[in-house]
């Protein structure tokens, strides 16, 4: 007799089956869901990332904080301790495309933002060039002295030097004069017009005080105020427009400057004030003669009766024996 083999029930394979299908469907499935959760993480976490660059950016660019940057101090205040961290790449990030300045003032970082513009003309240079650009950038147009660059970004003299010559080749800083002291050099950003206080404004020429040109202006007002209106005022605006329409200056002059013209020509007693117009605007007259002769001699005030003497001017002015009358 042949040996008998085992019965195996069509509801017993079946039975085994499923269990491996279903294993093997688990298996198949997890890693894809694992992924995908990664994936999703990582997502949440770039847009997290983005989010908070562009809050960053925005801080930095209000009107609050645009000019002087904000401080290490208020960016903590700010983000908060748990947010405040995560900035680190984002401000590390800035720093390498040139678009944020990082200055210290005593004790005290600040973080200032760039434009795109000033990106460009920026890429390129180090950290240290990047901070004298800076510190003459806040100097505005009244420059600031090369011994003052030194203090405030403590490099070397040669390093300086070095440095000064690759922004002014690059067109970003100039070095300019100022008309109080002539040997020493100020520095200012390449596109700004140096103030006033250091050129002299229009009375100096090639930082020297032309005293030509402001005679020839203080006659040109002198001679307006005596024909203009019949001698009988003219108003600080009347004299302006005169002399922009005579072409008398070289340079434009404003009201205020023209104010200084006739301030001079009151002090040597030229010119006064007298009344106003309807506007309420000063009118400006020939000064009477300040040393009108009288009817007697110098020695005469020797006498020991001149306190006693009735004394009349040439323009009709009459001391009585009883008003006080002293030489000087």
């Amino acid at each position: 007799m042949s040996p008998k083999r085992p019965i195996v029930t069509p509801s017993a394979s079946a039975s085994k089956r499923p269990r491996t299908v279903i294993s093997s469907g688990i298996n198949k499935r997890t890693p894809s869901t694992s992924g995908a959760a990664q994936s999703t993480a990582q997502s949440n976490e770039s847009n997290s990332d983005h989010q908070l660059r562009e809050e960053f950016i925005v801080l930095l660019s209000s009107p609050e904080h645009k000019r002087r940057g904000i401080s290490n101090s208020a960016l903590k205040t700010h983000f908060g301790d748990a947010r405040y961290p995560q900035l680190v790449p984002i401000i590390n990030e800035l720093m390498r495309e040139s678009r944020l300045n990082m200055s210290k003032m005593g004790e005290e970082v600040y973080f200032s933002l760039l434009s795109s513009e000033e990106a460009t003309k920026l890429a390129g240079l180090d950290a240290s060039s990047k901070m004298v650009y800076q510190v003459i950038e806040a100097a505005g147009n009244k420059g600031i002295w090369t011994v003052d660059i030194r203090v405030q970004t403590n490099l070397q003299q040669t390093t300086l030097t070095k440095i000064f010559k690759q922004l002014e080749t690059r067109r970003l800083i100039k070095p300019i004069k100022a008309v109080t002291a002539k040997t020493k050099k100020l520095y200012m950003l390449y596109d700004l017009t140096p103030a006033k206080e250091i050129t002299g404004g229009p009375w100096y020429t090639e930082f020297e005080f032309d005293h030509e040109f402001i005679a020839e202006l203080r006659n040109f007002i002198l001679m307006c105020v005596r024909r203009m209106n019949g001698g009988k005022g003219v108003t600080l605006k009347s004299i302006s427009d005169k002399m922009i329409q005579a072409n008398v200056s070289r340079v434009t002059l404003s009201l205020e400057e023209v104010q200084q013209l006739v301030q001079t020509l009151a002090f040597d007693y030229l010119i006064e004030q007298r009344g106003v117009t309807d506007n309420g605007e000063a009118l400006f007259v020939a000064a009477r003669r300040v040393t009108t002769m009288c009817d007697f001699q110098w020695w005469d005030v020797l006498c020991p009766d001149f306190h006693f003497r009735g004394i009349r001017f040439e323009d009709d002015v009459y001391l009585s024996p009883h008003e006080p009358h002293h030489h000087s």
